[in-house]
């Protein structure tokens, strides 16, 4: 958060993390199935460790680190890395479901724990089945920092601070 608001402040433009359900949004990319690009993960579509696999899938490459950001295909709304690579940090406070969420995209932030914050996407230590679009992360507090965990912001369009 504080990246974003140094970031809007020298760009003069509304920068911010994703609410968490902005961030599925944009992970699946109008996909229904586990991953966007199809019901499975390989690691020649995504940075994870491929020791481990899913859905019958054959091992793969685990590159122990993370990798560039390019190396693996685009979802269809032209997103790397939204599976795999690092786990990324939502706006929102962790709640154990979503009863009673927000409807309309918005971070819920109301009276959920405010010392975590969803983590989505998985990492490259992650094991494929923590890759999949709907999985939920909330293990790490919000003032933790490991090399597996980082963020992906969002810019607000037609506005400027």
């Amino acid at each position: 958060t504080e990246f974003c608001k140094r970031l809007s402040r020298e760009t003069k433009r509304e920068y911010r993390l994703p609410s968490e359900a902005e961030w599925e949004y944009a992970c699946r990319a109008g996909t229904t199935t586990p991953f966007y690009f199809g019901e499975t993960i390989t690691g020649e579509l995504a940075n994870y460790n491929a020791g481990y696999t899913y859905a019958g899938e054959a091992k793969g490459e685990y590159r122990q680190q993370t990798t560039p950001v390019g190396q693996f295909p685009p979802n269809a709304f032209g997103l790397y890395d939204m599976h795999g690579n690092v786990w990324e940090w939502c706006a929102d406070t962790w709640h154990d479901n979503y009863h009673v969420a927000p409807t309309d995209g918005s971070a819920w932030i109301e009276n959920g724990n405010d010392n975590r914050s969803p983590l989505r996407g998985g990492s490259w230590f992650s094991n494929p089945y923590l890759c999949r679009s709907a999985y939920r992360h909330d293990y790490y507090r919000r003032d933790s920092g490991f090399n597996s965990h980082g963020f992906r912001v969002v810019c607000g369009a037609g506005r400027t601070l």
